[in-house]
């Protein structure tokens, strides 16, 4: 086994799709700062609140105020970096930093794509994607090649596989394919879309979008993979995504992926593609076809075995953690981040939180207008860790003012996919007696109720 592992990592292929894949990568990633620049995100979602919902470990991640504004600059530039290839080992660093540091700025802001481009470009970091058809390249022939490690492809098809078919097992549960739900709720409510609207009505086409769904998530990396039925699936990969663009707002991610999938095709494909934008901006394209091979010495060699072993490991086993936690994973989310569950659940929740002091039980309710946006205090009452979190803000910010012996309740309800609203949050727990860790979270209120599957 060790025998053909070693074989394994001394196979080359060509350089092209690493190539396209960087350039369409560092596109995707321009423009995608580019819109939430042009739309005001970024004052609306990091200048302009008053509190920010921190990642355990990450609390002392926090935006910068009006300097915010350079972290995105500072994304932008080595986006456009990454695109056209110059210095890219530091660009794609700085890239992954930068955007990373953005992701964790607010866990309000959490979404599946931030956390795929997250660890997709640190992948990126270890990937030889400046070798071809790069400024570094043309500045430097001693660093051109025309043939990488094969592995160097296979990653980012591993990657991309692995985050399909963990969104396809995730859908193999009870609300999703026995109650089409969420898609129930949201669907009907498409109604203005034309042609759509009408279609988007009927029972049986929510059945079929969620088994649809379920089965084209498990089944399309290996479609893609499968040359005779590569075409097809990619021709399925841009209808499913257009789609779903189409239906929900989800922004650039959609076009991402689909920009994505190209990886899956042949060397000859990928060339065509750099002979095409060769023409359009004049570049000579044969200056980068030198025929030669990149060969990482054992001591890299060994390093980057250890890495992508170490990486993938997290990326497969990371999603199952919620096994650890006794509850329903939709309840109450522990281990629900980071684990490719896209678009599973239709949360509404309420929570009014209490202000006691303990010795004279005079109390107060707390309008959390006058702390949240109105997204955040959307986020917050149906996630158990940004209540809990937002109970310690509140503590710490009466007790400051003068209150004494603070104790901190919360009377909350939840509704999940379509069920009645029932108790979320045990009404009787002093909030700011409970710490932020892993362990199970014993002050959520049993869910009355079952979800099979996984």
């Amino acid at each position: 086994m060790l025998i053909k592992i070693k074989h394994y990592f001394k196979k080359n292929t060509d350089a092209a799709p690493l190539a396209v894949f960087r350039i369409f990568f560092g596109l995707m990633m321009s423009l995608s700062i580019v819109r939430f620049w042009a739309n005001g995100w970024i004052d609306k979602l990091y200048v302009q609140p008053k509190f920010f919902f921190s990642y355990y470990g990450f609390e002392w991640v926090k935006p910068l105020g009006i300097y915010t504004y350079f972290i995105f600059l500072i994304a932008l530039i080595s986006a456009i970096a990454i695109m056209i290839g110059y210095r890219y080992k530091w660009s794609i660093l700085i890239f992954f930093l930068s955007f990373t540091y953005i992701e964790l700025m607010d866990k309000t802001t959490y979404l599946n794509h931030y956390y795929f481009i997250s660890i997709l470009s640190f992948l990126m970091i270890f990937l030889p994607a400046s070798a071809h058809y790069s400024i570094d390249a043309y500045l430097n022939p001693r660093k051109a090649y025309q043939k990488i490690p094969k592995w160097c492809i296979h990653s980012i098809q591993l990657l991309m596989s692995i985050v399909y078919v963990y969104a396809g097992l995730a859908k193999l549960n009870s609300d999703w394919l026995l109650e089409a739900m969420p898609l129930k709720i949201w669907l009907p409510s498409k109604y203005d879309i034309p042609l759509l609207g009408d279609f988007l009505q009927q029972t049986w086409v929510h059945y079929g979008f969620s088994w649809l769904g379920m089965m084209y998530d498990l089944s399309i990396p290996f479609l893609l993979l499968y040359r005779p039925t590569r075409k097809v699936a990619f021709f399925m990969v841009i209808v499913f995504h257009v789609l779903t663009r189409v239906l929900f707002p989800i922004g650039m991610f959609p076009f991402i992926m689909i920009v994505s999938a190209t990886i899956f095709f042949d060397a000859k494909v990928h060339r065509q593609i750099l002979k095409i934008i060769s023409k359009v901006f004049k570049i000579s394209y044969h200056r980068f076809q030198n025929h030669k091979t990149l060969v990482f010495s054992s001591k890299k060699n060994s390093l980057l075995t250890f890495v992508l072993v170490l990486f993938f490991t997290i990326q497969l086993f990371l999603p199952w953690r919620y096994l650890a936690y006794p509850n329903e994973l939709f309840w109450t989310e522990e281990g629900f981040r980071f684990s490719w569950r896209v678009m599973l659940m239709e949360k509404a929740g309420y929570a009014q939180f209490k202000i006691v002091d303990a010795q004279t039980q005079k109390r107060f309710y707390v309008d959390n207008s006058d702390f949240l946006t109105p997204y955040q205090e959307k986020q917050m009452s149906f996630q158990p860790d940004f209540i809990l979190e937002y109970a310690h803000f509140l503590g710490s910010h009466f007790e400051k003012q003068g209150h004494k012996n603070v104790e901190v309740y919360v009377e909350s309800y939840v509704a999940l996919n379509g069920r009645r609203s029932q108790p979320y949050i045990d009404p009787t727990v002093d909030l700011l007696q409970i710490k932020e860790s892993f362990i199970p979270k014993t002050f959520i209120l049993p869910f009355y109720d079952q979800i099979k599957g996984l």
